[in-house]
């Protein structure tokens, strides 16, 4: 693992050096890395190929659904989309690790040693699928390069295709990828964080349920007509989401039965008290968990971004700013009880007449997400409605022993692309997305996994008949609990064609209540108590339905202040990029 990230600094320098070639050449005519000397072995392959893991994300609090309906504040970050302020000039456009791509893949062709250099030609397919990918979920279709361009080639002035061309395009290059990547079993030690076989399975599952999903909940609503506006639909086939979700449950099933994966669940060791879902995100040597468990113990990651105290650490203050990334309501309410069940359908949800009420009887995953605990604290104030603090705390990626074992901009966890967590979510919204069911066997091989480490029920056909659980949604909620502040949640929900109802309502926190339901923050006549100073909350209250009826709770995010509308969907083309190539449209609505 320290070996790639050795690497991944030689292989930025190797960028560099191909893309600046004139200047190597013209400064020094003996230099080595030259486009004649490189690109003759494979280990300059490799090098190369190294450097496009720089394409990977990486710890950034505007990749935790900041802004998001699960999120009761932005602190800066997913303000824009999640408010529907997005500037005309907001831009994310890049081809940068597209051209280094096709770099590879263009030296590769005429390579002519005996040296095997499919592994690296594989990772520079992977890499342009994920560009691609990234691009589509922004802005729709975009332009497709696939060759090296030079500052005279014609292809700088393309038009953009359509996103259905985009979408053949990254499907095509991920096949390329996984017919040439090794297993995970088959990655050294030396070379662990490289793509593999399982991890391009992985991602391609993910890109054909988001096209699946997307094509069936947002239609062609976003894509234009392709000559006044938008992309167009050229490429279209109705036939391709059912065979997406066909493949999506294949490919997850070789993942899941083949890749050697497991979830990380030490809640049988008492001395990790249960805290799994908390450690799994902070997990670096044997000191960052009272179990001794370091990174290689972890066999859960599949898709990561490697970090390393010595070589590689996160510089930036996770443990710190993430403690004020502040949950929602809506986040609150989604965890299920003990019994398996929302808290709205289940016997054993307590409500909200003490500060832990509400926590009793529930899903492990929102006290170790909330408070790295396995119970809430006794103990809320209401008295500050700044970032978004509504009453809950965040716990998750904040590091075990902070200021003492680790301080700011130290800490050095692998941050998490897919997990076979998301797999197994995945496989299960795939199964019933295609055929609307899916069998107790399969919610056991995938689902009830999850809910065996987070402590609950399993969820089976007869629970969700006897209590009016529609599955889709059951499978919705679960990745939503399970990915919390992942930076998956905008993408979910403009997927399921659900962007403005989830975002425009107020971002609401604690429940207050009034004189009909009393709460630790408003006494039998309604009169707020100590534990709650009304006027540090500027939108004041409103009444929301509950799992427990519909009671006052504390708005931190008026929906005043939303406007979120169907053309939010996508992001508009950035407006520099169309000053340099008039051939590129608007996405509709801009």
């Amino acid at each position: 693992m320290k070996t790639i990230l050795n690497n991944i600094i030689i292989g930025g320098l190797c960028l560099a050096m191909v893309a600046c070639q004139k200047s190597f050449i013209d400064l020094n005519p003996n230099a080595q890395f030259t486009d004649a000397a490189y690109f003759k072995k494979p280990s300059d392959f490799k090098d190369f190929a190294t450097g496009l893991y720089g394409q990977m994300p990486r710890w950034s609090f505007g990749s935790m659904d900041n802004g998001s309906d699960i999120s009761a504040n932005s602190n800066g970050n997913g303000s824009d989309i999640g408010t529907g302020t997005i500037a005309v000039g907001s831009t994310n456009w890049s081809y940068d690790g597209i051209r280094s791509c096709n770099i590879l893949l263009s030296k590769a062709a005429a390579y002519t040693g005996t040296g095997d250099i499919s592994q690296y030609v594989s990772e520079a397919y992977f890499f342009r699928a994920f560009a691609y990918f990234n691009l589509l979920k922004t802005y729709g279709g975009v332009p497709l390069v696939t060759t090296v361009l030079g500052v005279e080639s014609p292809e700088l002035y393309n038009k953009r295709s359509s996103r259905y061309q985009v979408v053949a395009q990254v499907l095509a290059d991920l096949d390329l990828a996984i017919a040439g990547l090794p297993t995970e079993q088959n990655i050294g030690a030396v070379d662990k964080g490289r793509i593999s076989k399982w991890a391009a399975m992985a991602f391609k599952a993910q890109v054909e349920l988001y096209e699946a999903t997307w094509e069936r909940y947002v239609g062609q609503s976003t894509d234009g007509d392709g000559s006044s506006s938008g992309a167009g639909t050229t490429g279209y086939d109705p036939a391709n989401g059912s065979k997406y979700l066909k493949d999506a449950v294949n490919l997850c099933e070789q993942v899941m039965d083949n890749g050697g994966y497991e979830l990380w669940n030490k809640n049988s060791d008492t001395k990790m008290a249960s805290l799994s879902s908390w450690y799994l995100f902070n997990l670096e040597d044997e000191g960052s968990n009272p179990g001794g468990y370091n990174k290689q113990s972890n066999k859960e990651f599949i898709l990561y971004t490697v970090y390393d105290y010595t070589l590689r650490q996160s510089g930036i203050n996770i443990s710190w700013t993430v403690s004020q990334l502040y949950p929602s309501r809506k986040f609150v309410d989604m965890a299920v009880c003990t019994d398996g069940l929302p808290p709205a359908k289940s016997p054993l949800f307590q409500g909200y007449h003490t500060t832990t009420s509400e926590f009793e009887n529930r899903d492990l995953r929102l006290l170790n997400y909330l408070y790295a605990s396995t119970t809430a604290p006794s103990t809320v104030t209401l008295d500050y409605g700044g970032l978004g603090f509504g009453g809950y705390g965040n716990s998750k990626y904040g590091v075990y022993g902070f200021g003492s074992r680790r301080i700011d901009r130290t800490e050095s966890a692998n941050w998490p692309v897919i997990r076979l967590a998301e797999v197994y979510l995945t496989y299960a919204e795939a199964l019933v997305e295609l055929n609307g069911n899916m069998s107790d066997a399969q919610l056991d091989a995938s689902i009830n996994k999850l809910r065996d480490r987070a402590g609950v029920a399993h969820l089976t056909n007869a629970l969700a008949a006897a209590n009016g659980l529609v599955m889709k949604e059951e499978i919705r909620r679960e990745r939503t609990v399970e990915l919390y502040r992942e930076g998956k949640r905008f993408d979910d929900l403009k997927r399921w064609g659900i962007l403005e109802a989830s975002l425009n309502p107020s971002r609401l926190g604690r429940v207050v209540g009034d004189a009909s339901y009393e709460t630790p923050f408003k006494d039998a006549a309604g009169n707020p108590t100590a534990a709650y100073k009304p006027s540090s909350f500027v939108f004041g209250e409103e009444t929301a339905a509950t799992p427990a009826g519909m009671l006052k709770c504390v708005v931190v995010g008026s929906s005043r202040n939303n406007s979120v509308a169907k053309k939010h969907y996508l992001y508009p083309i950035p407006t520099s990029q169309m000053i340099l190539n008039k051939n590129l449209l608007q996405n509709p609505g801009y």
